[in-house]
């Protein structure tokens, strides 16, 4: 499959999703089977929640688009207290802690591309999510972050060698424990990790 220049980005939700739309000035250009937004120079595409939406969502860009790049963004859960709501973190390492390989209990790991000049944190994915306490402590052994879909971006993008990247940002700690303080701090601080994506990730991009 040839490759153009555009970038393909893969959300979850509208709700993480709403402040980039506006910053990038895209424009809804399809309805389904994904909510899709475009520019000039990215696509950016609403998967749902979970890694089967999210697997889906990635391969339907692959195969439409034919991106030069794959960047999964939105928001994680820290594992522990060493990262703080509201920053953004660049992952090189990215586990299934709810799918053991056959035979074993090793996890699967995949690798995503890592750009210079970023902290970056070790993220693990998994169907259900992580919110409670004695659970975070637990999975704080394998990685520093949780979320529910970039193990699958990645996977996918592998599959169809395209260039993977994932950006995430804090939602909560263990100390949110219900769901409703996740929506308010993706409510407080999705404009400024947008903005710090537009203003700091794309520029490296482009220049690559």
């Amino acid at each position: 499959m040839s490759k153009n220049s555009l970038t393909a980005i893969i959300m979850a939700t509208m709700l993480e999703a709403a402040p980039l739309v506006d910053i990038l000035k895209m424009e809804k250009i399809e309805h389904g089977p994904f909510e899709l937004y475009k520019n000039n120079e990215a696509v950016l595409v609403i998967s749902g929640i979970g890694k089967a939406n999210a697997a889906m969502a990635t391969a339907y860009c692959c195969l439409t688009f034919g991106p030069k790049r794959i960047i999964n963004l939105g928001a994680a859960g820290a594992l522990g207290p060493s990262h703080t709501l509201g920053e953004m973190y660049h992952i090189n390492k990215v586990i299934e802690h709810d799918r053991p390989e056959l035979g074993s209990d090793k996890l699967h790991v995949h690798i995503p591309g890592v750009l210079p000049g970023f902290q970056t944190a070790t993220l693990a994915t998994g169907d259900k999510p992580v919110v409670d306490g004695d659970a975070r402590s637990q999975l704080s052994r394998h990685a520093d972050l949780v979320d529910m879909e970039a193990a699958a971006v990645v996977q996918t993008s592998i599959r169809f060698k395209t260039p993977c990247l994932l950006f995430k940002m804090v939602s909560d700690t263990p100390e949110h424990l219900n769901h409703s303080d996740i929506i308010k701090h993706i409510m407080i601080y999705r404009t400024s990790f947008s903005q710090t994506f537009a203003d700091a990730v794309l520029p490296v991009l482009k220049s690559i």
